[in-house]
């Protein structure tokens, strides 16, 4: 298919999308999605549409983007395993594939399936022979871009080693704080931390603060009722196990230079200088989805209240998805 067709099927998506949520049948699959996932949130289902309409269904971003690439002509089926954590996890890598005029086979999160049918109804409203297909497992496939959890990454990567595949696995981000933030900034940082229940690999997880810094860690607004369960089975645990921590009503801040191991936890750290802060972040590249800060320099880096606003080229672990299609 004509790459210029391909490209003006999802120019007219964002702007079928540009209304969601204020229609009365885009409101029926906000609570269909909210009832398949109960990590959903209304609200914030809305979101993940209007931040897919605003970084990447806009016509001058979309072909300022295409234009960085050579595409070859040539016929691929590309297996797409997605994740169902956030609401549409999986449109941008069925985007990609598409605008390569490839054939996408894919096997979308049951967690996420009811959005996910929504967008891909609209696709063939505008397109009736859009190349999507439905993946099982046994069809055959060319490549295969597969996100899943790090234990799933590992059976993806057992799975498809006899062709090229791109596999994701679980990964962390961070904010890196001057100390000078404004209140508007925390504010901000509040929306990068909590989104999503904080299922993102691209929600901030760890704060990096320097010594001395008298500031607050936001507090979660409002959470879902998994998320309100998890923190509170969670704060009761460290109560019993004698743990220091912060209550944030909502979270849990503890410091500490590692990673959590639960959603209901943010943990923070002091530094005495960026140079020891650049220097962790090299080090744990590989665990690292995203920076969020104004006085770090780092290639994944996001500004405050844009984590979960990545754009075209915020590509997931750091890899070009249109690289791995084209070569």
């Amino acid at each position: 298919m004509d790459r210029a067709i391909l490209t003006s099927v999802f120019v007219e998506l964002g702007r079928r999308l540009r209304t969601f949520g204020e229609d009365e049948k885009s409101a029926s699959v906000i609570e269909l999605a909210v009832a398949a996932n109960e990590w959903f949130a209304p609200s914030e289902v809305v979101m993940a549409v209007r931040a897919i309409c605003e970084e990447m269904l806009d016509e001058d971003k979309l072909q300022k983007w295409l234009a960085n690439y050579n595409f070859p002509a040539k016929s691929m089926r590309v297996g797409i395993i997605m994740a169902g954590n956030i609401p549409l996890v999986g449109f941008f890598d069925l985007m990609c594939v598409l605008l390569c005029g490839y054939t996408a086979v894919i096997k979308p999160s049951s967690k996420d399936s009811v959005m996910m049918q929504y967008i891909i109804d609209i696709l063939r409203d505008i397109c009736p022979t859009i190349p999507i297909e439905k993946y099982s497992g046994d069809e055959q496939i060319d490549k295969v871009i597969a996100t899943g959890g790090d234990a799933a990454a590992a059976h993806f990567r057992a799975r498809y080693n006899n062709i090229p595949s791109l596999i994701r696995g679980s990964r962390h981000s961070v904010a890196v704080l001057s100390g000078e933030e404004s209140n508007e900034q925390m504010n901000l940082l509040q929306r990068d931390i909590y989104t999503y229940s904080g299922l993102g690999c691209r929600n901030v997880s760890l704060i990096f603060a320097p010594r001395g810094w008298n500031g607050e860690i936001p507090q979660p607004e409002s959470m879902v009722e998994m998320k309100r369960g998890n923190y509170l089975c969670d704060k009761a645990m460290m109560l019993m196990s004698k743990m220091e921590f912060l209550d944030l009503n909502g979270a849990l801040a503890v410091e500490s230079r590692s990673f959590p191991e639960t959603l209901s936890r943010v943990h923070y750290a002091y530094y005495d200088s960026l140079a020891e802060v650049r220097a962790w972040l090299e080090e744990n590249d590989g665990a690292l989805q995203c920076v969020v800060s104004e006085v770090i320099d780092h290639p994944r880096r996001a500004d405050f209240g844009r984590a979960q606003y990545p754009t075209l080229c915020d590509y997931a672990d750091g890899i070009d998805v249109m690289k791995f299609l084209i070569d």
